[in-house]
């Protein structure tokens, strides 16, 4: 009975949603203000036209992605470290989500180049470095999911998100290493002074915010129903061992 009550009282802990509801309600407001913002108040782009408002997109869920895939890394060092699981939670979810995001930065990056280079896909630098990138996340989480066990799974996905972060500054300087046809960076430390008008950048700018929100709702989400599902896990391990 005792093991019973316990299940229900965790299980009702897990599900608490807690201050990601918060991120969540922030993140809809900026993404209604961030449409407003791309489509009525950014200017055209003189030589590119409209399809340049993909840019508003496509640029900061790349960086969102980079950012998850750092989470990898720091993650998958703590768990290597302490060996603690929520550190391997962390890891899981913010490769769950890297992937989400640069798969969306593939598909964006795609229709974007559509127009502007004639073609869907090229073998240029940048690309080719992110679909590695996309590869080798993808493997991650396929390597959790095929492992004999859990905690084989969790060690050998800890050392694939330590070595596969090495891609990471590969795909940012591959248009500084290699020839490349893909635009120059108008943001960070690559970006040359007064690459972007000033109104194109405070929109660029609103965007990182808001996909920013959003990456760090999808996390804790994630985290938060991994953590719901090693509880349960765990309690069901328990059952079975009292015989119920």
């Amino acid at each position: 009975m005792a093991v019973t009550e316990e299940v229900g009282r965790q299980t009702a802990s897990g599900t608490g949603r807690g201050w990601s509801s918060y991120l969540a309600v922030l993140g809809g407001l900026l993404m209604l203000v961030d449409l407003y913002l791309v489509f009525m108040v950014a200017p055209t782009d003189a030589v590119l036209g409209h399809v340049q408002r993909v840019f508003y997109f496509h640029v900061p869920i790349a960086i969102m992605s980079f950012l998850a895939f750092f989470g990898v890394f720091i993650a998958s060092i703590g768990f290597l470290v302490k060996r603690n699981r929520r550190w391997d939670s962390v890891a899981h979810a913010s490769a769950e989500v890297g992937v989400v995001f640069v798969t969306l930065a593939l598909l964006s990056g795609v229709i974007w180049a559509r127009p502007v280079w004639g073609v869907w896909w090229t073998w240029e630098p940048r690309l080719t470095t992110t679909l590695i990138l996309w590869l080798i996340y993808v493997a991650y989480l396929m390597l959790r999911s095929y492992a004999p066990n859990k905690a084989q799974g969790a060690l050998y996905a800890a050392a694939v998100g330590i070595v596969g972060f090495v891609d990471v500054p590969i795909v940012y300087y591959s248009v500084q290493w290699w020839r490349s046809i893909h635009p120059a960076p108008v943001v960070g430390p690559l970006a040359e002074a007064g690459a972007l008008e000033p109104v194109m950048l405070w929109v660029l700018l609103f965007s990182f915010l808001t996909f920013l929100v959003l990456f760090l709702y999808l996390v804790a989400e994630r985290v938060s129903l991994r953590n719901a599902e090693d509880r349960l896990t765990d309690l069901r391990f328990r059952l079975r061992r009292s015989g119920r």
